[in-house]
């Protein structure tokens, strides 16, 4: 738990309060205090004296009586280690028992509607600002098997979340979270296979949590594959850019193709998962109104084959691929040789994942191209990248941001 590994870094005030007392015992012994049971104990050696001081921590004096004769401040400070040993191991006792009992038991034990999230990545974030804007009050878990200390602080503080540092796959766990009684579960780790394991072995104990427990994958081509699997046909699986992706082309560009009277031009600079989840998305949803589609990324070649192999595209549209860096001139001179971008409104997205290489192009495309509609993307929300582009009539898009603006309601109602 994040309070509690941060407490187990600091001195407990235990130690110090133990060495002063059992020194004030050391020292009454010292001045000549002798015992009503052990009077002997005045001539005695250090050891044996140090003997009898530790004893108080456990028996306190009941076996060796009680101080007697000495200086007053002698009798003083043994009757101080006297009560004070005692009570000083009673209250370590009760605080280690509190410390067992409170994060790990008492905070499980009484979930009830709660929800579970798997991961401490930027999905978690994105979702816990979502939900949290939705509701202050719903109990959330967070898991992972290894979380830096201030990221584990940051998620408990800033949404009141309780984290969790275990590995979901784990039958023990799975069933300390009180699934049963769970709202949703969201697997959102790092590992796509764990994912689906967690999944696997979630589904089995609890086989009603099918239809609310939802999986992300970053990988594409592991998405596509599981597909037709058990698991995948009984939860809800997504992927970050498919929540962008989709909700760029909805809400903007299936809206500009309808204000333009001839079939459109689309440019994507940028073929990765944004880029074709982009493509797929224009040609299921208005595959009649693109003309042509042109595609620059440093990897085209292999990745087209990659989306006509997975993908079921739809026919009816021509397709212009070129290899090169979207940065260099010379991949944009061979793409305006074949593809005229000074004609009607060609809509030209900048989607790969480097903000910087984005909103130059996209500037130097403004320059030549004052007809086209422009979008570039970051990843996290710019405020710098949302100024540039509002002076310059470019379409600012931002991962992030799409991803919260379409997350679906009900996984945060």
């Amino acid at each position: 738990m994040v309070l509690d590994s941060i407490n187990n870094t600091k001195i407990s005030w235990h130690w110090p309060a133990a060495v002063i007392l059992f020194l004030f015992g050391i020292i009454g012994f010292s001045t000549g205090v002798s015992l009503t049971e052990r009077p002997a104990v005045v001539d005695a050696s250090l050891l044996t004296k140090a003997y009898y001081c530790l004893g108080l921590f456990v028996v306190g004096g009941m076996d060796i009586g009680v101080p007697s004769g000495g200086p007053i401040l002698g009798r003083v400070l043994l009757w101080i280690a006297y009560f004070g040993c005692p009570l000083l191991t009673a209250s370590a006792v009760i605080e280690a028992v509190l410390n067992f009992m409170a994060p790990q038991r008492w905070q499980l034990q009484r979930l009830s509607g709660h929800i579970v999230i798997v991961g401490t990545g930027s999905m978690t974030t994105s979702y816990l600002r979502v939900l949290r804007q939705q509701s202050r009050s719903v109990r959330v878990i967070v898991v992972d098997k290894s979380i830096d200390r201030i990221r584990e602080l940051e998620l408990a503080e800033t949404f009141n979340v309780t984290v969790v540092i275990a590995d979901i796959t784990h039958d023990f766990l799975i069933k300390a979270l009180k699934l049963k009684r769970a709202q949703r579960v969201l697997l959102m780790g790092d590992d796509n296979f764990q994912s689906f394991e967690a999944a696997s072995k979630i589904l089995r104990f609890y086989p009603h949590l099918a239809v609310n427990t939802i999986i992300h994958c970053d990988n594409l081509r592991f998405l596509r594959a599981m597909q037709d699997t058990r698991i995948a046909k009984q939860t809800i699986t997504f992927n970050v850019y498919n929540l962008a992706a989709k909700g760029l082309v909805r809400d903007t560009l299936l809206n500009h193709f309808a204000k333009t009277r001839e079939k459109d031009i689309v440019v994507i600079a940028g073929f990765g998962r944004f880029g074709q989840i982009i493509l797929e998305e224009l040609l299921h949803k208005a595959n009649d109104q693109i003309e042509r589609v042109g595609i620059i990324d440093v990897d085209a070649n292999r990745r087209i084959q990659v989306v006509d192999e997975q993908q079921q595209m739809q026919p009816g549209y021509q397709r212009e691929v070129f290899q090169g860096n979207i940065a260099h001139p010379q991949a944009w001179k061979n793409l305006v040789d074949k593809i005229d971008l000074s004609q009607g409104e060609p809509v030209v997205i900048l989607g790969t994942g480097y903000a910087a290489d984005n909103l130059r192009t996209a500037l130097w495309i403004r320059q030549k191209y004052s007809n086209a509609l422009i979008f570039a993307r970051t990843n996290d929300i710019s405020q710098f990248a949302k100024e540039v582009c509002e002076e310059h009539r470019i379409n600012s898009i931002s991962i992030t941001q799409l991803v919260e603006d379409n997350i679906p309601a009900d996984w945060v109602s």
